[in-house]
Protein backbone atom coordinates (compact mmCIF):
# COMPACT_ATOMS: atom_id res chain seq x y z
CA UNK A 1 0.00 0.00 0.00
CA UNK A 2 0.86 3.70 -0.29
CA UNK A 3 1.36 4.93 3.10
CA UNK A 4 2.47 8.75 4.13
CA UNK A 5 3.85 9.34 7.16
CA UNK A 6 4.76 13.15 8.36
CA UNK A 7 7.49 13.63 11.43
CA UNK A 8 10.48 11.55 11.64
CA UNK A 9 11.14 11.38 15.16
CA UNK A 10 12.23 8.47 17.34
CA UNK A 11 8.49 6.93 16.87
CA UNK A 12 8.08 8.09 13.09
CA UNK A 13 11.29 6.62 12.34
CA UNK A 14 10.26 3.34 13.64
CA UNK A 15 6.78 3.29 11.99
CA UNK A 16 8.04 4.54 8.79
CA UNK A 17 11.61 1.66 8.97
CA UNK A 18 8.63 -1.03 9.81
CA UNK A 19 6.48 -0.38 7.17
CA UNK A 20 8.82 -0.39 4.90
CA UNK A 21 10.41 -3.81 5.71
CA UNK A 22 6.92 -5.22 5.33
CA UNK A 23 6.93 -3.78 1.75
CA UNK A 24 4.72 -0.86 1.18
CA UNK A 25 5.24 2.00 -0.59
CA UNK A 26 6.51 4.63 2.16
CA UNK A 27 6.77 8.62 1.74
CA UNK A 28 7.82 10.70 4.41
CA UNK A 29 8.75 14.26 5.60
CA UNK A 30 9.69 15.96 8.30
CA UNK A 31 10.15 19.80 9.35
CA UNK A 32 14.10 19.07 9.30
CA UNK A 33 16.13 17.36 6.21
CA UNK A 34 18.04 14.84 7.04
CA UNK A 35 15.68 13.02 9.19
CA UNK A 36 14.90 9.73 6.36
CA UNK A 37 18.38 8.87 5.79
CA UNK A 38 18.73 4.66 5.65
CA UNK A 39 14.58 4.36 5.95
CA UNK A 40 13.89 3.25 2.34
CA UNK A 41 11.65 5.73 2.27
CA UNK A 42 10.89 8.33 -0.11
CA UNK A 43 11.36 11.86 1.04
CA UNK A 44 9.44 14.73 -0.02
CA UNK A 45 9.77 18.60 0.80
CA UNK A 46 6.86 19.28 1.80
CA UNK A 47 3.66 18.18 4.08
CA UNK A 48 1.40 18.65 1.01
CA UNK A 49 3.44 16.41 -1.12
CA UNK A 50 3.32 13.40 1.58
CA UNK A 51 -0.16 14.30 1.53
CA UNK A 52 -1.31 13.86 -1.97
CA UNK A 53 1.47 10.91 -2.47
CA UNK A 54 -0.72 8.26 -0.59
CA UNK A 55 -4.62 7.17 0.60
CA UNK A 56 -3.25 6.71 4.27
CA UNK A 57 -1.13 9.74 5.98
CA UNK A 58 -0.13 8.77 9.32
CA UNK A 59 1.08 11.72 11.47
CA UNK A 60 3.27 11.32 14.91
CA UNK A 61 4.11 14.87 16.45
CA UNK A 62 4.71 16.57 19.36
CA UNK A 63 1.04 17.32 19.84
CA UNK A 64 -2.67 17.94 18.29
CA UNK A 65 -1.70 21.81 18.02
CA UNK A 66 1.32 20.29 15.67
CA UNK A 67 -0.43 18.21 13.92
CA UNK A 68 -3.27 21.09 12.75
CA UNK A 69 -0.36 23.43 12.03
CA UNK A 70 1.24 20.86 9.66
CA UNK A 71 -1.86 20.64 8.06
CA UNK A 72 -3.33 23.59 7.79
CA UNK A 73 -3.01 24.69 4.40
CA UNK A 74 -3.53 20.58 2.97
CA UNK A 75 -6.59 19.04 1.80
CA UNK A 76 -7.23 16.13 3.13
CA UNK A 77 -9.89 15.19 0.34
CA UNK A 78 -10.18 11.46 -0.17
CA UNK A 79 -7.62 10.44 2.33
CA UNK A 80 -7.48 8.47 6.11
CA UNK A 81 -5.68 10.73 8.62
CA UNK A 82 -4.04 8.48 11.44
CA UNK A 83 -2.42 10.56 14.25
CA UNK A 84 -1.05 8.84 16.49
CA UNK A 85 -0.14 12.03 18.47
CA UNK A 86 -0.33 11.51 22.42
CA UNK A 87 -3.58 13.87 23.57
CA UNK A 88 -6.85 14.33 25.09
CA UNK A 89 -10.03 12.92 24.25
CA UNK A 90 -11.43 16.38 23.77
CA UNK A 91 -8.62 17.27 21.26
CA UNK A 92 -9.39 13.83 19.45
CA UNK A 93 -12.80 14.37 18.57
CA UNK A 94 -12.12 18.06 17.57
CA UNK A 95 -9.97 16.78 15.37
CA UNK A 96 -12.50 14.55 13.61
CA UNK A 97 -14.50 17.22 12.73
CA UNK A 98 -11.31 19.20 11.46
CA UNK A 99 -10.45 17.00 9.45
CA UNK A 100 -14.10 16.26 8.45
CA UNK A 101 -14.30 19.72 7.05
CA UNK A 102 -11.45 19.30 4.77
CA UNK A 103 -13.04 16.04 3.30
CA UNK A 104 -11.30 13.24 5.24
CA UNK A 105 -11.76 10.07 7.39
CA UNK A 106 -10.22 10.27 10.88
CA UNK A 107 -8.58 7.94 13.17
CA UNK A 108 -7.09 8.37 16.61
CA UNK A 109 -4.59 5.95 18.12
CA UNK A 110 -3.03 5.68 20.86
CA UNK A 111 0.99 3.78 20.97
CA UNK A 112 1.11 1.36 23.58
CA UNK A 113 4.82 0.80 23.03
CA UNK A 114 8.48 2.40 22.71
CA UNK A 115 10.37 2.96 19.19
CA UNK A 116 12.13 -0.03 19.55
CA UNK A 117 9.23 -2.28 20.10
CA UNK A 118 7.28 -1.36 16.82
CA UNK A 119 6.86 -4.56 14.85
CA UNK A 120 7.47 -7.02 17.55
CA UNK A 121 4.55 -9.01 18.89
CA UNK A 122 4.83 -7.31 22.19
CA UNK A 123 3.78 -3.91 20.67
CA UNK A 124 0.07 -2.94 20.85
CA UNK A 125 -1.61 0.24 19.19
CA UNK A 126 -5.37 1.56 20.57
CA UNK A 127 -7.44 2.70 17.86
CA UNK A 128 -11.09 4.95 17.50
CA UNK A 129 -12.38 6.57 15.29
CA UNK A 130 -13.68 5.82 11.45
CA UNK A 131 -14.69 2.25 11.61
CA UNK A 132 -14.27 1.80 7.43
CA UNK A 133 -11.16 3.14 7.40
CA UNK A 134 -9.88 1.39 10.35
CA UNK A 135 -10.97 -1.82 8.59
CA UNK A 136 -9.97 -0.92 5.28
CA UNK A 137 -5.70 -0.64 6.51
CA UNK A 138 -6.20 -3.04 9.45
CA UNK A 139 -3.77 -5.16 7.69
CA UNK A 140 -1.13 -3.10 6.98
CA UNK A 141 -1.23 -1.43 10.08
CA UNK A 142 -0.85 -5.21 12.02
CA UNK A 143 2.77 -4.29 10.70
CA UNK A 144 3.76 -1.99 13.31
CA UNK A 145 1.98 -3.65 16.37
CA UNK A 146 -1.00 -5.42 17.61
CA UNK A 147 -4.38 -3.42 16.45
CA UNK A 148 -7.08 -3.30 18.79
CA UNK A 149 -10.31 -1.11 17.51
CA UNK A 150 -12.41 0.25 20.44
CA UNK A 151 -14.71 1.80 18.52
CA UNK A 152 -15.89 5.33 16.45
CA UNK A 153 -15.95 7.44 19.03
CA UNK A 154 -12.57 9.03 18.35
CA UNK A 155 -11.76 9.97 21.79
CA UNK A 156 -11.43 6.63 23.01
CA UNK A 157 -8.08 5.66 21.66
CA UNK A 158 -6.40 8.62 23.55
CA UNK A 159 -8.50 8.25 27.09
CA UNK A 160 -7.25 4.54 27.41
CA UNK A 161 -3.91 5.19 26.01
CA UNK A 162 -3.82 7.74 28.80
CA UNK A 163 -5.45 5.08 31.39
CA UNK A 164 -3.06 2.94 30.84
CA UNK A 165 0.16 5.24 30.95
CA UNK A 166 -1.91 6.09 34.37
CA UNK A 167 -1.43 2.82 35.50
CA UNK A 168 2.47 2.53 34.00
CA UNK A 169 3.37 6.28 36.46
CA UNK A 170 1.09 4.45 39.37
CA UNK A 171 3.89 1.70 39.17
CA UNK A 172 6.88 3.51 38.76
CA UNK A 173 6.00 5.93 41.50
CA UNK A 174 5.70 2.54 43.66
CA UNK A 175 8.67 1.03 42.52
CA UNK A 176 11.12 4.55 42.91
CA UNK A 177 9.68 5.18 46.34
CA UNK A 178 10.45 1.19 47.15
CA UNK A 179 14.07 1.60 45.59
CA UNK A 180 14.95 5.00 47.82
CA UNK A 181 13.84 3.05 50.95
CA UNK A 182 16.33 0.17 50.28
CA UNK A 183 18.69 2.58 49.09
CA UNK A 184 18.55 4.55 52.26
CA UNK A 185 20.12 1.82 53.86
CA UNK A 186 22.60 0.95 51.11
CA UNK A 187 20.51 -2.37 50.10
CA UNK A 188 20.89 -3.86 46.84
CA UNK A 189 18.14 -2.19 44.76
CA UNK A 190 18.69 -4.86 42.22
CA UNK A 191 18.64 -8.00 44.40
CA UNK A 192 15.63 -6.42 45.91
CA UNK A 193 13.85 -5.71 42.66
CA UNK A 194 14.24 -8.72 41.03
CA UNK A 195 14.33 -11.06 44.29
CA UNK A 196 11.80 -9.97 46.31
CA UNK A 197 9.36 -6.79 44.57
CA UNK A 198 8.65 -7.83 40.59
CA UNK A 199 8.10 -11.37 41.78
CA UNK A 200 5.44 -10.18 44.76
CA UNK A 201 3.85 -7.78 42.12
CA UNK A 202 3.24 -9.86 39.68
CA UNK A 203 1.77 -11.99 42.27
CA UNK A 204 -0.72 -8.77 43.70
CA UNK A 205 -1.27 -8.49 40.38
CA UNK A 206 -3.83 -11.51 40.24
CA UNK A 207 -6.07 -9.24 42.50
CA UNK A 208 -6.94 -6.30 39.94
CA UNK A 209 -9.11 -8.44 37.51
CA UNK A 210 -11.63 -9.35 40.96
CA UNK A 211 -11.59 -5.69 42.01
CA UNK A 212 -12.39 -4.44 38.11
CA UNK A 213 -15.82 -6.84 38.76
CA UNK A 214 -16.28 -5.18 42.34
CA UNK A 215 -15.91 -1.62 41.20
CA UNK A 216 -18.27 -2.63 38.33
CA UNK A 217 -20.83 -3.85 40.69
CA UNK A 218 -20.37 -1.16 43.26
CA UNK A 219 -19.14 -4.14 45.70
CA UNK A 220 -16.12 -3.21 47.98
CA UNK A 221 -16.84 -5.98 51.08
CA UNK A 222 -13.12 -7.49 52.04
CA UNK A 223 -11.92 -10.65 53.12
CA UNK A 224 -8.18 -8.95 53.55
CA UNK A 225 -6.91 -5.62 55.27
CA UNK A 226 -9.58 -2.93 55.34
CA UNK A 227 -8.85 0.37 54.28
CA UNK A 228 -8.89 1.48 58.09
CA UNK A 229 -5.90 -1.48 58.24
CA UNK A 230 -4.22 -0.06 55.37
CA UNK A 231 -4.60 3.75 57.12
CA UNK A 232 -2.49 3.17 60.04
CA UNK A 233 -0.14 1.26 57.59
CA UNK A 234 0.45 4.21 55.62
CA UNK A 235 0.91 6.58 58.39
CA UNK A 236 3.95 3.92 59.45
CA UNK A 237 4.83 3.62 56.23
CA UNK A 238 5.02 7.52 55.91
CA UNK A 239 6.99 7.90 58.88
CA UNK A 240 9.53 4.94 58.24
CA UNK A 241 10.20 6.88 55.47
CA UNK A 242 10.76 10.51 57.47
CA UNK A 243 13.24 8.02 59.86
CA UNK A 244 14.95 6.83 56.58
CA UNK A 245 15.75 10.66 55.36
CA UNK A 246 13.76 9.75 52.34
CA UNK A 247 10.98 11.81 50.84
CA UNK A 248 7.63 10.09 50.60
CA UNK A 249 6.22 12.72 48.10
CA UNK A 250 4.44 10.13 45.73
CA UNK A 251 3.16 8.55 48.57
CA UNK A 252 1.49 11.03 50.34
CA UNK A 253 -1.63 11.57 48.02
CA UNK A 254 -2.68 7.94 48.44
CA UNK A 255 -2.59 8.70 51.92
CA UNK A 256 -5.05 11.67 51.87
CA UNK A 257 -7.10 9.69 49.70
CA UNK A 258 -7.27 6.80 52.28
CA UNK A 259 -7.64 9.60 54.87
CA UNK A 260 -10.22 11.14 53.39
CA UNK A 261 -12.14 7.72 52.53
CA UNK A 262 -11.94 6.19 56.47
CA UNK A 263 -13.18 9.62 57.53
CA UNK A 264 -16.01 9.44 55.21
CA UNK A 265 -17.08 6.46 56.95
CA UNK A 266 -16.02 3.66 54.78
CA UNK A 267 -12.72 1.84 56.79
CA UNK A 268 -14.91 -1.84 56.56
CA UNK A 269 -14.46 -1.57 52.67
CA UNK A 270 -11.57 -2.92 50.64
CA UNK A 271 -8.82 -0.81 48.61
CA UNK A 272 -11.14 -0.70 45.54
CA UNK A 273 -13.34 1.44 47.11
CA UNK A 274 -11.02 4.46 46.83
CA UNK A 275 -12.34 4.62 43.58
CA UNK A 276 -15.50 6.54 44.58
CA UNK A 277 -12.69 9.45 46.04
CA UNK A 278 -11.93 9.57 42.53
CA UNK A 279 -14.78 10.06 40.48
Amino acid sequence: MRISILGLGLMGRALARTLVKAGHSVTVWNRTEGKADGLGATSVATAAEAVEASPLVIVCVLDYAAVREVLCSVQLADRVLLNLTNGRPAEARELTEWVAARGGDYLDGGIMAVPQMIGTPGALILYSGSQPAFERYEEALGALARPRYLGADAGLAPLYDLAMLTGMYGQIAGFLEAAALIASEKGSVTEFTTELLVPWLNAMAAAQPRWAVDIEAGDYATDVSNLEVNRVGMVNLVRAFEDQGVKPDLLLPMQDVLDRRVAAGHGAQGLSSLIEELR
